[in-house]
């Protein structure tokens, strides 16, 4: 399971996040696997919002877990009054469920997106909108009412059809899933707690997209960020766009080593307990263990970008890696893992295998530095072992 972060109940009904721009969002309580795969054991929300005026615009829909809500929610904001315009910053279906339905119930709305995700609607709904398109491309401005909306495109930020919209009167940039995290917004906690974890299993891969994006919008005039999942940023935006920058550049946040190990029958864990004790006499301040097939393997995935020394200690299985212990190299070889030093310790009680074939994963990845020193184990750790690991501790330091 991944860790739990502290909670306050802070209630979930609408939010004036400007005098004129209202958040509209859902919080999602009940979900257990975010796109069937992550685990959130603080929910997510669905966010959304109105920019209101003399045209009404609204900024995404929300999954369909949440319709009823967010209808309730959308009719409150609007007292009445019509949905003039709809922005579709992205179209997986946690955030476009419902534009088909709010197409039917504001026949005279019209819908604002690019040119890839125009392409991409028939895919997700039956009824042809396109008569009610329209069409914006790379920094086009649309005055809307007393609004100034600029779009810039974010190809693969996850997805190929994400844009970004920035409301030049209300000096908000509404980033789709960037800057997004997991957790509904009554969830205290430290910002980067889910949102590392989100940022490398949802966008990880896409560092240099991300890169791309930043660029484009650093120079506008941002008092707000909004974005498609986790709490509306109004403060202290340069820390939230620092930790950005960081992650998508692939450099180390923090200086530290994570452990990451998988044991059969518990030799392997006594091995990495007595690593710990040598990490630990070496200086290292911080180091991260984690158990490969007890722990959450996004939280892993997490740790693995945000410390600048990673050390595997795996058993052979069946004259290959152990299955978790795969798993997680596939993982972070998916999401570009990259500039890191990495340490391995194996174990195979009469044909170890297990460093080969990690190292055989690693090579393939960019700015890989694998240490020299390989600790192999043969079933239980001896004291020549412990040399060995005093060796590889000297050798991810240097």
């Amino acid at each position: 399971m991944s860790k739990k972060c502290k909670l306050n109940e802070n209630g979930s009904s609408n939010i004036n996040v400007t005098d004129q721009v209202e958040y509209i969002g859902v919080d999602d309580k009940k979900i257990d696997l975010f796109e069937s795969q992550y685990v959130v054991p603080n929910g997510v929300s669905y966010n959304s919002y109105v920019i209101k005026g003399k045209k009404n615009i609204v900024m995404d829909t929300v999954d369909r877990r949440a319709t009823e809500e967010w209808i309730k929610k959308l009719e409150h904001s609007l007292q009445g009054k019509e949905a003039d315009y709809l922005v579709i910053s992205h179209l997986e279906p946690d955030h476009s469920a419902n534009i088909e339905l709010l197409a039917d119930k504001y026949p005279n709305m019209k819908i604002i997106l690019n040119k890839k995700a125009s392409d991409m609607m028939l895919q997700f709904f039956d009824k042809d909108l396109s008569d009610r398109f329209i069409i914006v491309n790379e920094a086009e401005i649309l005055e809307i009412g007393e609004h100034k909306l600029q779009f810039f495109m974010a190809p693969m930020v996850h997805w190929p059809e994400v844009m970004v919209t920035y409301d030049y009167t209300e000096k908000i940039l509404f980033t789709a899933d960037a800057f997004g995290k997991f957790g509904t917004l009554d969830t205290q906690e430290d910002w980067a707690c889910e949102a590392r974890r989100y940022y490398f299993n949802i966008v990880g891969k896409y560092g240099m997209q991300v890169q791309m994006l930043l660029k484009k919008v650093l120079n506008l005039d941002i008092n707000v960020i909004c974005p498609l999942h986790g709490p509306i940023l109004k403060e202290n935006l340069e820390y939230y766009i620092n930790k950005y920058n960081i992650w998508s550049s692939y450099k180390p946040e923090d200086e530290g080593v994570l452990v990451a190990y998988n044991s059969i029958h518990g030799n392997t864990t006594k091995a990495v307990e007595k690593l710990k004790e040598i990490l630990k006499e070496n200086g290292i301040k911080k180091v991260v263990i984690s158990d490969l097939a007890r722990t959450d393997i996004a939280e892993v995935v997490e740790d693995a970008f945000r410390y600048d020394k990673l050390i595997i200690a795996t058993p052979t299985y069946d004259a290959g890696l152990f299955p978790t212990t795969e798993l997680f190299l596939r993982e972070l070889k998916h999401k570009n893992f990259q500039n890191r030093k990495v340490g391995i310790i194996q174990n195979g009680s009469w044909a170890p295998m297990a460093a080969k074939l990690t190292q055989d994963i690693l090579k393939d990845m960019k700015n890989i530095k694998i240490c020299d020193t390989i600790v192999t184990i043969k079933t239980r750790f001896n004291d020549e072992n412990i040399k060995q690991m005093n060796s590889l501790v000297n050798e991810i330091l240097m």
